[in-house]
């Protein structure tokens, strides 16, 4: 049998679901950065080539706006507008497995109101037009894909150049957070995923198995452990660490990561600085086994926000209601989350530390809207 078709099947009810849900994103809408208008956000898309998919980009323009429709979804942007200089940074960001560039489109207008370039690669054989290729494989190509897709944007006749290459940003959430996580240094294994499954099935059981089955208390439990243990121990036994870095990638943010694989040790001291975003209420990828172990070795790292509320979905710009089942309770906020309250305040200290890192900024002042809570006291009110 075909290991790792195996592990694809087990995927594929979520492969199958994310690619009707994750192609598109909430409405763009202008906002004001302190009192300045801020550009016109356009949105553009560099071509696929023969090794990767498209880069869709969003970018500062001095375009006026119209409505554009992608899937579901209408955005407020320039088309291929006219590019217009911003700040001169770029910031990548890595999509979630079966993802699309949609489901970011509020981080992206905030960072391109600062001045910002955003590309979003599309990850091959992961993402919402092509599933084919899930999990390890893709984890492994993922990090030599935003190298690439910074060379797309830099080869770019419009957007190149109005760049400086040699403080890029990368943002990942979820498997994109896995691969910010390799981009800052970390190291991971396929054995090492084995080996947290191996002791952690039961309470880490939809990180080792996807959205295939859950467990219910019932009867069939030991079977479906029984299962996806044999699945697993066939398709993560190689024990060959994986690692890329790329000069030119100066700060780095990871959201909701996949991060049980890796040899902690590697993560303990960042190569750039590393954010981290957290959810308590995270039950696709449990924060005990996944951001709180990188956080606890990471001492540099920064906290930029923990949502005791959040979901995994939480980070994502706001999904269509309609959810149900397994895909509803892994995605879907839980009760009392207060998205269009806390969301913007997350993206705003996003913004503030790739400033900072990239531009040598400060921060930008409070946005409107809620405060979001210091780390520490949202810490003291997880239920």
């Amino acid at each position: 049998m075909d290991s790792t078709g195996s592990f694809q099947r087990a995927a594929l009810v979520l492969r199958a679901v994310l690619a009707l849900v994750l192609v598109g994103g909430p409405a763009l809408t202008a906002g004001q950065t302190g009192a300045t208008q801020p550009p016109t956000v356009a949105l553009g898309e560099i071509a696929a080539t023969t090794e990767d998919g498209p880069v869709t980009v969003f970018y500062p323009s001095s375009s006026a706006a119209e409505p554009v429709r992608r899937g579901l979804f209408m955005f407020n942007v320039a088309p291929q507008g006219t590019p217009q200089r911003g700040n001169g940074r770029l910031v990548i960001v890595s999509h979630g497995s079966g993802g699309s560039p949609w489901v970011h489109a509020d981080l992206a207008r905030r960072l391109v109101e600062a001045g910002f370039v955003v590309a979003v690669p599309e990850h091959r054989g992961d993402n919402y037009r092509n599933d084919r290729h899930p999990g390890p494989d893709s984890w492994e190509q993922r990090p030599a894909e935003v190298s690439r897709a910074i060379d797309a944007v830099g080869r770019d006749a419009r957007l190149g150049p109005l760049l400086a290459l040699d403080k890029v940003g990368v943002y990942g959430m979820s498997a994109g957070g896995h691969t910010a996580l390799t981009l800052a240094g970390g190291r991971w294994s396929r054995a090492g995923f084995k080996r947290h499954c191996e002791a952690h099935l039961s309470e880490d059981f939809q990180t080792c198995v996807g959205l295939a089955t859950r467990l219910t208390g019932g009867v069939f439990d030991g079977v479906k452990k029984w299962v996806a243990l044999n699945v697993i121990r066939a398709v993560f036994s190689d024990s060959t660490p994986h690692e890329h870095t790329d000069p030119r990638i100066a700060a780095i943010v990871a959201a909701v990561p996949l991060a049980a694989d890796y040899d902690m040790a590697s993560l303990a001291t960042p190569r750039v600085p590393l954010g981290l975003l957290t959810a308590q209420q995270d039950r696709w990828l449990v924060p005990r086994f996944h951001s709180d172990r990188v956080l606890a070795v990471c001492k540099p790292c920064e906290h930029l926000a923990d949502l005791p509320t959040g979901g995994h979905g939480a980070y994502l710009s706001p999904l269509p209601p309609g959810f149900t089942g397994l895909l509803g309770d892994m995605l879907n906020d839980p009760p009392g989350f207060d998205r269009s309250g806390l969301l913007p305040e997350v993206d705003r200290k996003t913004t503030a530390f790739f400033s900072r890192h990239l531009l040598g900024a400060a921060a930008p002042g409070p946005s409107k809207g809620a405060r979001l809570p210091d780390v520490a006291d949202a810490r003291r009110h997880v239920p």
